[in-house]
C-alpha cells in the first residue's frame, strides 16, 4: 500500500484533473508547465562562487563538514538533510559518468528527457527536493538514480523505448528511489559511516579525506555494480508505476519496458547493467502486472508515441 502522502484528498483531486488533461490533449500544458533543469548538467557539479567571485569549499570539504558527526546521524533515525544528499549524490554522479559516459550532446533531447521526469517527479508528495534527469552516451541498458535527486538514463535504453509512457516508467521509478531514500537506507544498513567520528574541514586531514572517498566508493558498488535490496526495487516498481499513472500515463508502459530488456537480455552487456543490479526481470514483470489491476482506466492513459519517436529518432 501506498503512504499516506501520496493519497490525500486535494492530491487526488489534482491528480484526477490532470489525468483528464492527458486523455483531451496529450500532456502538452502538463509538460509545458515544467523547467528544463540540467541541460548543462556539468555546471551542477562546478564549485559554488560568493558574491566577491571567490571559489567556495570544494564538494569534499563540504561533506567532510556537513556529516560531522556522521557516524551518529547514520547510526540513528535522523534523516540528512537535502544539502547533505545532494553533497553525497553529487560524488556518486561523478563516478557515474566516468562510468557510464558523458552527457549526450543534445540539448533538445535532454531537455525532452528532463520535461518528462519533472512532470513525474512533480507527483510524488512531499516536493522537497529538485531534481536533475540526464541523458548519457552508453552502450549499457540502464538507468539509476544518485541520492538527492540526480537521475542518470542511457542512451542505449532510450533508443530501445517505443513511447513517452515508457520513458515516464523508467523516471518515475528513479524517483521512487529518491523520494524513498533508498540508497541512504543501504548507507546505514552497510554502515559505511561506521567509526569516522567528529570531522571537520578545520581538522580534516588527508587520511580522512580518503576515507569519506572510500565510503563514497563503497556506496557506488552499491549503486552500479552490487545494486539496491530487492525489495527496494519492487517498492520502486509500484511506486513507479503509480506516479506514472498520476501524472496521465498510460502505467502500463513500464511493464513494457521490463518485457522489451527480457527480450534483449541474452544480448546485452552484463556488467553494470539493468541487468545485473536488478531483480529477475520475469518476477518484476509478474508483480508489476498484478500491480496493473489497480487500474481499470488505464486504457484511457497516454502513451505519446509521436512526440517521443521524434526525440528518439535523434539517435
Amino acid at each position: 500500500m501506498l503512504k499516506s502522502v501520496i493519497t490525500q484528498t486535494g492530491f487526488e483531486t489534482i491528480s484526477r484533473r490532470r489525468r483528464t488533461l492527458v486523455k483531451l490533449l496529450g500532456i502538452a500544458p502538463l509538460l509545458a508547465a515544467q523547467p528544463a533543469m540540467a541541460i548543462d548538467f556539468l555546471k551542477l557539479l562546478e564549485p559554488k562562487k560568493d558574491s566577491t567571485s571567490k571559489e567556495g569549499p570544494t564538494d569534499l570539504e563540504k561533506a567532510l563538514q556537513i556529516l560531522q558527526g556522521a557516524n551518529d546521524i547514520i547510526g540513528s533515525s535522523v534523516e540528512l538533510d537535502y544539502e547533505s544528499e545532494m553533497i553525497i549524490g553529487k560524488s556518486v554522479a561523478l563516478e557515474g559518468f566516468k562510468r557510464y559516459g558523458l552527457p549526450v550532446k543534445d540539448d533538445p533531447l535532454q531537455n525532452y528527457v528532463n520535461l518528462v521526469g519533472q512532470a513525474v517527479a512533480r507527483n510524488f508528495k512531499p516536493q522537497d527536493r529538485t531534481y536533475f534527469f540526464v541523458a548519457v552516451q552508453s552502450e549499457v541498458f540502464n538507468a539509476f538514480s544518485c541520492p538527492g535527486g540526480i537521475i542518470f538514463i542511457t542512451s542505449t535504453l532510450i533508443r530501445n523505448l517505443r513511447d513517452e509512457s515508457q520513458l515516464a516508467g523508467i523516471l518515475a521509478h528513479e524517483v521512487a528511489h529518491v523520494n524513498l531514500k533508498h540508497a541512504l537506507q543501504s548507507i546505514r544498513r552497510a554502515k559505511f559511516f561506521e567509526g569516522v567520528g567528529k570531522i571537520t574541514v578545520a581538522t580534516t586531514k588527508v587520511e580522512k579525506k580518503e576515507q569519506y572517498k572510500n565510503m563514497i566508493n563503497d556506496l557506488q558498488t552499491v549503486l552500479f555494480d552490487q545494486g539496491l535490496d530487492q525489495n527496494m526495487e519492487y517498492e520502486a516498481d509500484r511506486y513507479g508505476m503509480e506516479i506514472a499513472y498520476r501524472t496521465g500515463y498510460q502505467p502500463a508502459g513500464f511493464i513494457g519496458v521490463l518485457e522489451m530488456l527480457k527480450q534483449n537480455e541474452a544480448g546485452a552487456v552484463k556488467k553494470g547493467s539493468w541487468f545485473s543490479t536488478h531483480p529477475p526481470l520475469s518476477q518484476r514483470i509478474q508483480r508489476c502486472k498484478a500491480k496493473f489491476q489497480d487500474y481499470p482506466d488505464a486504457g484511457s492513459m497516454a502513451t505519446v508515441a509521436h512526440r517521443f519517436m521524434e526525440h528518439r529518432n535523434r539517435f
